[in-house]
This record gives structure tokens, sequence and C-alpha cells, in this order.
């Protein structure tokens, strides 16, 4: 089952930087480590074409029920095998799809937030 929250996010290295650096300070001080998880883009454009409707179908159908495997997968999509294969391979390496056995996605919910400004 899903464990946690996917948080996507906009923004530079820096961005990263910084919550490391806030982590870092918190746990140097005797805190413990939040408990985030977020992945960044550096702009729009990189999010929408590496998160296409097609791999957003992909991750829902994941979440309602595990595939034993990619042709599983593809089989139950309706889609071509290879063109699964490489969404898969894309996902799980963004750590959007887990693959213990089988293939799941370890997030209850996946957020965006898009700031326009600081």
């Amino acid at each position: 089952m899903a464990a946690s929250k996917l948080d996507l996010r906009i923004g530079s290295a820096g961005d990263a930087l910084d919550r490391f650096e806030a982590a870092w300070n918190r746990i140097a001080e005797g805190g413990s480590a939040p408990k985030l998880a977020v992945l960044s883009f550096p702009d729009l454009p990189l999010l929408l074409k590496t998160l296409t409707p097609a791999r957003w179908a992909l991750l829902e159908s994941l979440a309602q029920e595990k595939a034993a495997s990619v042709y599983e997968l593809a089989k139950r999509l309706g889609r071509d095998y290879k063109n699964v294969h490489t969404d898969v391979a894309a996902l799980a390496g963004l750590g959007l799809i887990a693959k213990d056995g089988a293939l799941t996605v370890p997030w209850q919910a996946i957020r965006a937030e898009f700031r326009l400004s600081e």
C-alpha cells in the first residue's frame, strides 16, 4: 500500500539545497529530520514533458492495482509494450513507481504547487 504524499515543485537546484540545509540545521540542533518527499523540476515545460497524460494514466492504474510486469500493465492500458516500458523506466527513475517484485505507486497522493513569484 502507498505510504505518503509526494510534492511536485518547480524550482532551481538551489531550492533543493535550501531544503537540505534547513533539514541539516534542524538535526544539528537536536531536532528530527522533516519527512518531506519532494520532486523538483526546473520549469513547467519539463514537468509536463515528463509527466504526460499517458504517464499519469499509468500511475493512476498502478495506484488502483499493482502490476506483476510491464507486459501486464501494457495489456491493461491497451498500449504498446515498448512505450509502456519506456514510461515505467522514466517514472521509476524519478521515484514515482516502485519495482519490488511488482510495479506499484509508493504514494497515496501526488501534490503540485506552482508559484508565479516568490
